[in-house]
């Protein structure tokens, strides 16, 4: 394993270019899982899974609830857990920092979690595909634009009574004073706006002048039927020439076609104990 760990240190060192690609695997390495009806989510959020049955955060994301200011709650309550009761950057992300804040890099992450921004990771090399928790838009996309919310929301989850945030801080859009909703992929009004375009840009600026050059691929807890990552990472691994393919996951998410197996490394474990142990022999 330690020899695996040295190669995966050398590539990264020669690389010309880094992609990181983030799926939830790497949240639940830092004890976030969106996806689970666990102690953790019981204990968080175990008044809208006795009042509403919601058995996950996911599942709070998609579901309907009967008025604005309990819509308004989940999602304040979810901003909050994600970034403040888990009160600073955890290691996984600062072992990740470390491992590349040097180097030519971009992330693409399905994880609406904020966490590779408040890691420090900038906003310009970041395409977050499905939107992330702490933005809004407006509900109808009567325009563009997206609004950091971090000062409203943070104000609704400490003002929560009864499962249910105060009326006069649920926030209207500023340009046609109807309803806002937080910037995520969880119905057909989410925004791929001005902001949503040049992130996609910036990211296939990013792939095609890395063309020709050595360009490493990093997958940190892709599952293996998330195509949003999976699909292009292996796309660009197969076609670039002296393209790496790093993919560290558990298990049977562990997947590494055939096809470009002899340009491939593969890590089978816990992504935090992964990132620590490349970090401290970097």
């Amino acid at each position: 394993m330690e020899e695996k760990y040295y190669e995966i240190l050398s590539k990264l060192e020669e690389a010309d270019a880094i992609v990181i690609g983030a799926s939830n695997g790497l949240s639940i390495s830092e004890g976030i899982h969106i996806f689970a009806d666990n102690a953790d989510f019981q204990e968080n959020f175990g008044d809208f899974r006795e009042k509403y049955g919601i058995r996950s955060i996911i599942q709070g994301c998609f579901y309907s609830f009967p008025s604005q200011e309990e819509k308004w709650a989940f999602f304040s309550r979810m901003y909050s857990y994600f970034l403040y009761q888990k009160k600073e950057v955890s290691p996984v992300m600062k072992n990740l920092y470390e491992l590349i804040k040097d180097k030519n890099y971009f992330v693409l992450t399905s994880n609406i979690d904020d966490h590779f921004r408040q890691a420090g990771f900038p906003k310009d090399r970041l395409f977050e595909i499905e939107g992330n928790c702490s933005n809004l838009q407006c509900r109808s996309g009567c325009h563009d634009s997206i609004y950091r919310g971090d000062d409203v929301l943070s104000e609704m989850a400490q003002s929560q009574e009864d499962g249910k945030v105060p009326a006069s801080l649920i926030p209207k859009c500023p340009e046609c004073g109807g309803p806002m909703q937080v910037h995520l992929e969880v119905d057909h009004n989410f925004l791929r706006g001005e902001s949503w375009q040049t992130s996609y840009q910036a990211y296939q600026d990013f792939i095609n002048k890395a063309h020709g050059k050595k360009i490493v691929l990093l997958e940190l807890g892709v599952g293996a039927r998330n195509q949003l990552i999976k699909a292009p990472f292996m796309k660009i691994t197969s076609f670039e020439e002296k393209a790496t393919y790093i993919t560290f996951n558990r298990g049977s998410e562990l997947y590494i076609p055939e096809a470009i197996a002899d340009k491939s490394i593969g890590i089978d474990g816990n992504i935090a104990e992964v990132l620590q142990q490349l970090a401290k022999m970097k």
